[in-house]
């Protein structure tokens, strides 16, 4: 996994990995500019006409006239527009500028004529991480004018005004695309941040993971690439028990769609056997969603140790009986996941928390977690009450949205890297409840349950939706989950 490092730990790292690799801080500023174009040449459609680079006087600067130069290799028309003068900018800065080619057209911004033609992009690298204040003067003046233009606008390493490890506190370049270098940074996390951020793509220059690990940061970001690696392997002899018994526990009357979703997602994802207990007054009357899906009446006397994993909460409704509630906590002394009504239930009655097991996962949105927890100003300070909930209660917190955040009971936070805007449809989250709950009873412990079921979750959807767009919706997703094994090569 990646770290996300503070804007100040960057810059310590960049000197650091310069100083231990014997190389210039110009050199890493080329794999920057190389790593970025060769994005660019591929993800950007070809039709475009004219490219703007706008470039500030620091090294964020110096990385936009390094592309400026390459794009124009690559024959693109390429304009620079410049803030400061030549020589107030970065040593960088400078030694790029002298290698521009002629056909780069260059211009200082108060000579600029403000005109930005149809089918083009804008660049911006006018400032980097190390901003810490609001835009102001020039600078101010130049984002708002980038903000107003109809263009494809995209973001180097971080969109200009925005601070690395902080909320938004002025103006913000509003990018399409933010490409950010080696490791994203944590302002790129928050959802107040998705208007200026757009789709964020994090691109490997070549830092070492020890150069990088010599930071402790206790956040990291999730990818494809550390997936497999958190995968149990079954072999030829495998029988259906190996796989798990799962045990989904909701769906009062009206809402027996949530538990039919969460149980139909872990079969897909793998379990071996899963039973449904939905809360009705004869639960055999329920019609599961396919043929595979077993009933069970469960009541306070039953024994749930023959199952591997439970989740409880999609479609429970709030009336069920505390004494209910905590007889399951009694009955299954194993981790288990609890969402939706599971949740709320918690939350109205705060005596249970210290009754769920160790390790267990819980997995709300942001209403859900605001129920537990009490409001949050912004992301910054929901980060600080997850950290300090799963801290105090040792448990694993999975607090859903764009950047699903899974934070472990050593405080531990991991941001996840799949998924997209069209997953925002109803049963989405109960997907991910049976999903976690599968992996649970296939035997991963608890954290690997946790990130592997989040991001195949967010895979899931991202491969569903391309041929569904906004008509996506949660059963789309569970069908496309045996499919993002085959994307990461897992058996």
């Amino acid at each position: 996994m990646l770290p996300i490092i503070s804007g100040d730990q960057v810059k310590h790292l960049d000197q650091q990995y310069i100083s231990a690799e014997g190389i210039s801080s110009l050199d890493l500023m080329e794999r920057a500019a190389n790593a970025f174009v060769a994005w660019f040449t591929v993800a950007i459609h070809s039709n475009i006409k004219q490219v703007y680079i706008f470039a500030g006087s620091g090294n964020n600067g110096g990385d936009g006239i390094a592309i400026a130069r390459l794009l124009q290799e690559r024959h693109y028309n390429v304009h620079l527009i410049y803030l400061q003068e030549v020589a107030d900018c970065s040593t960088d800065f400078k030694a790029n500028y002298s290698r521009l080619p002629d056909k780069v057209l260059v211009t200082k911004f108060n000579e600029w004529n403000g005109i930005i033609t149809e089918c083009s992009v804008i660049i911006d690298s006018v400032f980097g991480v190390g901003i810490n204040r609001p835009l102001e003067g020039i600078f101010q003046k130049l984002i708002q004018l980038l903000n107003k233009a109809a263009a494809l606008k995209i973001a180097i390493d971080i969109p200009s005004g925005l601070p690395a490890d902080q909320i938004a506190f002025g103006t913000v370049f509003r990018a399409d695309h933010t490409v950010s270098f080696q490791f994203p940074k944590l302002s790129l996390m928050f959802p107040e941040h998705a208007s200026f951020i757009g789709e964020l793509h994090v691109m490997d220059i070549g830092i070492s993971k020890e150069a990088m690990g010599t930071f402790q940061v206790g956040r990291f970001y999730l990818r494809d690439k550390d997936i497999p690696s958190l995968h149990r392997s079954f072999h030829r002899f495998s029988h259906k028990g190996d796989y798990g018994k799962v045990l989904i526990i909701g769906g009062a009357k009206g809402k027996t769609g949530a538990i039919n979703l969460s149980a139909y997602a872990a079969l897909r994802t793998g379990s071996g056997l899963v039973h449904l207990a939905p809360h009705l007054e004869d639960p055999y009357l329920i019609q599961p969603i396919v043929s595979e899906l077993m009933l069970f009446q469960d009541d306070p006397k039953q024994n749930l140790n023959d199952f591997d994993a439970i989740a409880i909460g999609p479609g429970w409704g709030m009336d069920v009986e505390i004494a209910y509630y905590q007889s399951i906590l009694a009955r299954f002394q194993k981790p288990i996941v609890i969402d939706a009504d599971g949740l709320n239930l918690l939350a109205a009655n705060p005596d249970l928390i210290h009754k769920i097991p160790k390790n267990s996962i819980l997995t709300p949105h942001l209403k859900e977690f605001e129920r537990l927890v009490g409001k949050s100003k912004d992301h910054l300070e929901r980060m600080e009450k997850a950290k300090n909930f799963a801290i105090a209660n040792g448990l694993i917190l999975v607090l859903k949205g764009a950047h699903t955040l899974v934070t472990l009971p050593d405080g531990t936070q991991i941001f996840n890297s799949s998924g997209n805007q069209y997953m925002a449809t109803a049963g989405s989250g109960d997907v991910l409840t049976g999903m976690i709950a599968s992996f649970l009873g296939q035997g991963y412990i608890p954290e690997h349950a946790a990130l592997c079921g989040v991001y195949h979750h967010g895979l899931a959807g991202e491969l569903a939706s391309k041929a569904k767009w906004r008509g996506m919706i949660a059963s789309d997703i569970i069908e496309a989950i045996p499919r993002t094994f085959l994307e990461l090569g897992i058996k």
